[in-house]
């Protein structure tokens, strides 16, 4: 059944002379709709088999975000191993993975090209989403300390086949998508994507509309063109934040989630529209030039409510239905417009009488970024002075603030990049092979604040190295030695930092360093339907970037370790039991080196020998299905992370939590099925995001009813 399922969604051009049966099977196993279990992966360049990466690899298929219902990507990352969030000040996630900064989303990339850090993503469009853990900067770039988070878009593909679905949940939510795939000529074909999505969210109010055409021609022949368009506007409100109370340092996490305690004048307003335009050169001795150049604007406007208590609260039995809430004003609004070059070539051959797989690249962006930090209301949305308080027993009283911003005033940020990378495969014999690799960057970038008094630009250039040793005594398992470097430029964060007080200007530092140590192994098990994935790993950032105690600025003075284990497995136990499980355990992270004093009552942020915040010991996701009858599939699963501190505030912590999620389909046949997911079943309550001062809470439960049909 697996393997028809496979064959109708990926079928390919007949044209045996320019495309051979092997890579026809190899992109059916990639592309298929219907396993949770991938064998080749693009997110270490080229399209490789995962056996072949000495790093973890975590890939969530289509099948497995639909079998969980997983419609916003970050509701992917809340289930990826090692992956925790800081809820920043102004509203933009900051991803965490094995404790280290994505850089506010700066390591999340789609089809291999960096993604724009402002904008709500969707699930809508995408064929699966592949983690790579550790150092990887030899593929990508700067960044990428803790590993990289890659979308990949669906393609068309050569057969005519349409999805559509339906959900009906609570919240109100209606959500309908459609996948639609056009077989236009012989080698030629159209894929459409499109979303429709309502939800009132008792107030958190989220619509979304999305498309996204791909047209592509010469499909498995020598030369390979496709054009496509993506666009997706969301507007809704935001569930900003929530007030915890100190329970002798145990975050104690107090409103419900499923309360909505801003006001109706706030919102989280954001877009994204970009065109690729790709092609695909196939060489007659087996190399393959792929190129891709990308062009998108992305938009993000937030005004939103800190909600705090109106009076001190120590322990949650003074909270009652009457207790005050003020609300005050937070704002951000930002645009970013990138531009992106991208070629990539990957060739087998043999030489010095060896087999070298060899990948080699360019890459160039260039990003335009505007941004205001604080731009929030001066006044008008304050409890203290208009009234604009609520109380816990009255959610979402329909309080409104007249948006009384002034004209936007930007700070503004330039930065572009250009990368080369050579990377060979070396096979010694049939059963030992070596990994090397180089990359070089040329990074440039300049700042400036809104009113023009603060201004900088900075300039660097680094080497990024990647070694590593594979061992594979047969086809069904694989063990290697790996070693691999990144960098952080200072600025990572759209700007470069504080005010030198001797110049006057922003305090520019050269970029952080970062290594990732690692040996595992990948098992193929169950007569090769699922596929085990075992590593030890070593993540260290030496010269991490700390406050100078003696002059305004930073020094490269800081280091921080996390030492830990990766465990991932996906497939088929047997023919109608699924499993997919993915683990972080990280028993040692610590700072080993600061320049942070201890504060006198002993708060304040980590120091020297402390846990780094969003460092829990235990995390991660385990989902499974089975077939109890043709018709029938049950499934369920548990997310769960261990106690962490918020980064910045080493005396609080926020306990660990477990949520289970339940799933139950009925297919009326092979085309049409009728599927209800209930998510957090306990409705429990933990602390998701973290920052200093609240949090933002897990989503309570819900329940959803999908009617997804295929013809």
């Amino acid at each position: 059944m697996l393997a028809a399922s496979m064959s109708s969604w990926a079928q390919t051009t007949d044209n045996a002379a320019t495309l051979s049966t092997v890579t026809v099977k190899d992109t059916a196993e990639i592309q298929s709709k219907d396993t949770v279990r991938v064998k080749k992966t693009t997110v270490g360049k080229g399209n490789q088999d995962i056996r072949d990466i000495p790093q973890s690899v975590t890939v969530f298929t289509e099948k497995l975000m639909n079998d969980r219902n997983q419609d916003d990507f970050r509701e992917v990352l809340r289930t990826t191993a090692g992956v925790t969030f800081q809820s920043g000040e102004t509203g933009e996630e900051d991803v965490r993975l094995r404790g280290f900064s994505l850089g506010q989303a700066g390591d999340i990339y789609t089809d291999g090209m960096k993604d724009a850090p402002l904008y709500e993503r969707d699930t809508f469009n995408l064929d699966r989403v592949e983690v790579l853990k550790g150092s990887a900067s030899m593929l990508f770039g700067k960044g990428s300390t803790g590993g990289v988070v890659n979308q990949v878009n669906k393609a068309p593909l050569l057969i005519d086949q349409h999805e559509v679905s339906y959900t009906l949940g609570t919240g109100k939510e209606n959500r309908l998508t459609g996948d639609f795939n056009f077989k236009t000529g012989e080698n030629a074909a159209l894929r459409l994507n499109a979303l429709v999505h309502d939800s009132d969210n008792d107030g958190a109010k989220q619509d979304k509309r999305g498309i996204a055409p791909t047209f592509a021609w010469g499909i498995g022949t020598r030369d390979e063109f496709s054009i496509g368009l993506y666009a997706l506007d969301v507007k809704g409100r935001p569930s900003y934040n929530s007030p915890w109370i100190n329970d002798n340092g145990k975050i104690v996490p107090t409103l419900p989630a499923k309360n909505y305690y801003g006001l109706a004048s706030d919102h989280l307003n954001t877009s994204s529209q970009y065109v690729t335009l790709g092609h695909i050169h196939r060489f007659g001795d087996g190399g393959e030039l792929q190129t891709r150049l990308r062009h998108g604007k992305y938009e993000r406007d937030l005004l939103a409510s800190v909600i705090r208590f109106g009076t001190p609260i120590t322990a949650l039995d003074q909270i009652n239905a009457s207790t005050p809430l003020t609300r005050t004003s937070k704002g951000r609004i930002g645009d970013s417009t990138m531009t992106q070059l991208q070629s990539d070539y990957t060739h087998s051959f043999n030489w010095g009488g060896k087999k070298h797989d060899i990948l080699a690249g360019v890459d160039y962006y260039h990003d335009d970024a505007n941004r205001n930090s604080s731009y929030a209301n001066a006044a008008g949305n304050s409890s203290a002075t208009n009234g604009l308080g609520t109380t816990v027993g009255t959610p979402n009283n329909g309080a409104w603030a007249p948006d009384m911003r002034a004209p936007v005033a930007y700070n503004t940020f330039k930065a572009q990049n250009i990368g080369l990378y050579l990377q060979d495969t070396m096979s010694l014999n049939s059963t030992i092979k070596l990994v090397g690799g180089l990359r070089y960057d040329q990074f440039k970038a300049s700042y400036r604040n809104a009113n023009g008094s603060l201004s900088d630009e900075t300039s660097d250039g680094l080497w990024s190295p990647r070694v590593g040793v594979l061992f594979q005594p047969d086809e069904l398992a694989s063990y290697y030695v790996s070693y691999g470097s990144s960098f952080n430029t200072s600025a990572d964060t759209y700007q470069f930092g504080s005010v030198n007080a001797n110049t006057g200007s922003l305090a520019d530092t050269p970029p952080e360093k970062s290594r990732n140590f690692e040996i595992g192994g990948k098992w193929e098990l169950f007569e090769r339907r699922a596929l085990l994935g075992v590593a030890a790993f070593y993540s260290e950032k030496f010269n991490e970037r700390n406050t100078d105690p003696d002059n305004p600025g930073y020094l490269l003075s800081g280091k921080r370790h996390a030492t830990g284990m990766e465990f991932n497995l996906a497939g088929r136990i047997s023919p109608k039991w699924e499993i997919f499980w993915n683990h972080t355990w990280i028993p040692s992270a610590k700072i080993d080196k600061s320049t942070t004093v201890l504060a006198a009552n002993g708060g304040g942020a980590q120091v020297q020998g402390d846990r780094p915040g969003l460092t829990p010991k235990h995390s991660g996701s385990l989902w499974s299905t089975y077939a109890v009858t043709p018709k029938v599939r049950v499934g369920g699963g548990l997310t769960y992370r261990g106690a962490q501190n918020p980064e910045g505030s080493r005396a609080m912590e926020a306990s660990s939590f477990v949520t289970a999620d339940a799933m139950v389909e009925y297919s009326f046949d092979d085309k049409t099925s009728l599927k209800l997911n209930v998510q957090n079943l306990t409705n429990k309550l933990y602390a998701d995001a973290l920052y200093r001062g609240f949090y933002a809470p897990g989503a309570p439960r819900s329940v959803q009813l999908v009617l997804k049909t295929r013809f």
